[in-house]
């Protein structure tokens, strides 16, 4: 289904036209989803489903262990684990994948994927595909698969709605970072035109920690360093750390707006070893940094003020990396 002499120059065009003839859809989304990636990802099987297209939805963690608070979303039954994704499908959507890694082992499925929509809202994001879709002024990839949604046509399930609205929510911080726009908010109010709980929604995607995890925040606070000449406010979190809680790393993912709410620092930044020891290193900026140039420097990515990448090294070679890197963001600055 390689369109060969496509005239059309809207990539969401493009996209609307396969999407609305294609009766299997092969969906993924980032390794270790937040709730834009499964938002964006979930709301679009939804959507897809409800016009009578088989669809299979999934994100290349192995194990693969879906996030606690996916219960709150709908069309988690899209979901398969990596190993019954479609090998070569013909047509494959990737949601909020900043680059081709961040696929895990889905990779090879969009390598030999016959028509591959990429769709990504991070402005380090060169594009990949057949139909790159990528808008960095978005606020989220959520917010751009609605945008998709409304070219194809057709009514939006609440459930797809639901899981879009979750996507939005979590990835403009609740409306308080710089890439809400006036489009995003009326976006917002659209979808809450829609019949589902937002309340217990919120709920789900921020208040409702475990006491195990409160445990692992406290170890986290009590390592908090504070570097004045670079700007930085940081700490860490080892796999020992997380197994004498019992809870899965990814259960930590809104540590790092903890730290970041720090003032005395301008970038805020969590290390977290993973399994194969390295250590994912995520980056939020008050405005002064450019985390995303630190980040893709080292084959990461992200936005200009949220940014990660898997350091090399040590956690004492990966801190004195970033350090480093920010005395010298600072200087050009």
């Amino acid at each position: 289904m390689n369109m060969i002499g496509r005239t059309m120059t809207d990539p969401l065009e493009q996209a609307a036209e396969v999407l609305t003839g294609a009766p299997d859809v092969a969906l993924a989304c980032h390794i270790n989803p937040d709730p834009d990636a499964l938002g964006s990802m979930l709301g679009l099987a939804e959507f897809l489903r409800a016009r009578g297209a088989k669809v299979v939805a999934s994100f290349g963690n192995v194990p693969f262990e879906a996030p606690r608070w996916i219960g709150a979303l709908s069309g988690a039954d899209a979901l398969v684990p990596p190993n019954e994704f479609p090998k070569s499908p013909d047509v494959m959507v990737t949601l909020d994948c900043a680059s081709t890694d961040r696929l895990g082992s889905l990779l090879g499925s969009a390598k030999k994927a016959k028509e591959l929509i990429w769709i990504d809202h991070h402005v380090s994001n060169e594009g990949a595909g057949t139909i790159p879709i990528i808008d960095p002024a978005a606020s989220s990839t959520a917010e751009m698969v609605y945008r998709l949604m409304r070219r194809i046509g057709g009514e939006i399930p609440a459930g797809a709605a639901a899981s879009l609205y979750a996507g939005i929510v979590t990835d403009t911080g609740r409306f308080q970072y710089q890439s809400t726009s006036p489009e995003t908010l009326r976006l917002a109010a659209d979808l809450r035109t829609h019949e589902f709980d937002h309340a217990r929604l919120a709920q789900a995607m921020f208040e409702d920690n475990s006491v195990a995890y409160l445990r692992v925040l406290a170890t986290a606070l009590g390592r908090l360093e504070l570097v004045p000449d670079a700007d930085l406010v940081w700490t860490y979190l080892t796999q020992e750390d997380i197994g004498k809680e019992n809870i899965p790393m990814g259960e930590t993912d809104d540590l790092i707006d903890v730290i970041r709410s720090a003032r005395e620092a301008d970038v805020a930044a969590v290390l977290k070893q993973q399994r194969d020891g390295r250590f994912k290193v995520s980056m939020r900026s008050r405005g002064n940094h450019d985390v995303a140039a630190i980040a893709a420097e080292r084959g990461g990515g992200g936005h200009r003020l949220a940014a990660g990448y898997t350091a090399k090294g040590s956690l004492q070679d990966a801190a004195r990396d970033l350090v480093e890197a920010l005395k010298a963001s600072s200087k050009v600055a």
